[in-house]
């Protein structure tokens, strides 16, 4: 499939851009309609929003530029250039929290209850993003023989972008048609995403091709099961105070 969906004046708009836009919109319905619903005035969240987006692309592409370092350090304001690809959802989510948590300090607004209403959105954001990565050709994993393996360069490969995008939609029913139904405290949807997703992305990330490293280690799975401990410490504490 072309990664190229459509031309304006000769500018070209890839499909990826396309999809994280759809994304961002959907999520934002959701979110605006949440918090509405919770008594809050639905221009917090846009307003939220025009801080937290570009911040989730600027660390998105830092957290993968510094990363991948020798790809850039022989021409560094080449990172500068988002179109050629190479953003990190880690880092996007990052960028997101930061600003989120500076922007609901000043607003006097509870954080972790933004957060809760927002962390439905993220991960339904992640879902259909991921198809981007299959229109790029990026994302894949391995060699392998099963059914639903696509094909690469003439080779069967794991189609990692599509159990994340499954695992990433999975999580958003649960946590939007249950959890938020039954939530207990302050935070508890925003602490199950990060361990549902951080759970998968740890098991996903090992069938990768392309992971970013730190030595021997990924990345991803180390940040995976840093954000499993610590969202877990504080699920299990804040669960025990609500008894």
């Amino acid at each position: 499939m072309n990664p190229v969906a459509f031309e304006i004046f000769g500018f070209k708009i890839m499909w990826y851009g396309v999809l994280i836009g759809l994304a961002v919109v959907i999520g934002a319905i959701i979110a605006t309609r949440e918090a509405k619903r919770k008594g809050y005035d639905e221009n917090t969240v846009l307003d939220l929003l025009l801080f937290a987006i570009p911040s989730a692309l600027i660390g998105a592409r830092l957290y993968y530029v510094i990363f991948s370092w020798e790809l850039y350090r022989d021409n560094p304001i080449s990172a500068l250039n988002f179109r050629h690809g190479g953003l990190a959802i880690h880092g996007g989510l990052i960028g997101a929290v930061l600003a989120s948590y500076i922007y609901c300090r000043v607003k006097n607004i509870k954080f972790l209850d933004i957060a809760d209403i927002m962390a439905p959105c993220i991960i339904l954001g992640q879902s259909i993003g991921r198809w981007g990565n299959y229109i790029n050709q990026e994302a894949y994993g391995g060699p392998t023989d099963l059914p639903w393996a696509i094909e690469v360069d003439g080779m069967k490969v794991h189609p990692t972008f599509f159990y994340e995008s499954v695992w990433d939609f999975t999580i958003f029913l649960f946590l939007y048609f249950y959890m938020r139904k039954n939530k207990k405290f302050d935070g508890q949807i925003f602490s199950l995403y990060l361990i549902l997703y951080s759970l998968g992305r740890f098991f996903i990330e090992g069938l990768r091709t392309d992971s970013l490293m730190l030595g021997p280690i990924r990345v991803a799975q180390l940040i995976s099961l840093s954000l499993i401990l610590i969202s877990t410490i504080f699920y299990i504490k804040k669960l025990r105070d609500v008894k």
